[in-house]
């Protein structure tokens, strides 16, 4: 069945992680960059994961696992090698509706993390439904290529002309067509060509033509 794909606001919500390894490292710094306040419990620290340690928002326990830790937890992860320990925390988030990933264990995930390119604010996200992760990060470096620090920036000049279309732009459907072409490959490329200063000259031009 087709997955529904969101973006999750996790500032300051609780996400259990469980493992303290190499794969649960990187889940970490992800939640962090996310702003979640992070909670990783594990018996033992890998040395690959003592950086997680440091950062704000992040409380590491040495314990064992316990059903009380998912307490109030928006999602959690499960990142050990124990197969049987990760079928237990799976079946604890189910009975207390708290979201679950397995990491490389599809059958026992709410849902999958998607490769991710970052440029800014700009996120795009790749995903193949659990079923390949490998290929979807084989597409994240072909999209790494094709999207710079550059489109980063315009969808910040992009966030700051709407507000601008929409109060100057009664019409919804002409509000629309506005912010269309603005967001088109003609207007990136003068963007691109003439900096940000005039691209939101150019803009305003083509706000005014509507009204």
């Amino acid at each position: 069945m087709a997955k529904y794909p969101i973006y999750l606001e996790l500032a300051g919500k609780r996400v259990v992680v469980i493992g303290a390894g190499q794969v649960a490292a990187r889940k970490v710094s992800s939640l962090h960059e996310a702003g979640a306040r992070v909670i990783v419990i594990a018996k033992k620290v890998d040395p690959v994961f003592e950086k997680s340690c440091k950062l704000p928002n992040v409380e590491v326990v040495i314990s064992a696992y316990s059903k009380d830790y998912l307490a109030e937890a928006v999602l959690a992860i499960a990142a050990t090698n124990d197969l049987e320990l990760n079928r237990r925390i799976y079946k604890d988030c189910q009975e207390l509706d708290v979201l679950c990933n397995v990491v490389d264990q599809p059958d026992l995930c709410d849902f999958f993390v998607p490769a991710v390119v970052k440029r800014g604010p700009l996120q795009i996200a790749v995903g193949t439904d659990g079923n390949c992760p490998a290929y979807a990060g084989h597409l994240r470096k072909k999209l790494q290529d094709q999207f710079t620090d550059d489109h980063g920036r315009f969808v910040i000049e992009l966030e700051s002309i709407r507000k601008h279309i929409i109060d100057q732009v009664a019409d919804p459907a002409e509000r629309k067509a506005v912010l269309g072409r603005l967001a088109g490959d003609k207007s990136f490329d003068y963007f691109l060509d003439n900096g940000a200063t005039d691209w939101r000259s150019y803009a305003q031009k083509i706000i005014t033509q509507t009204q």
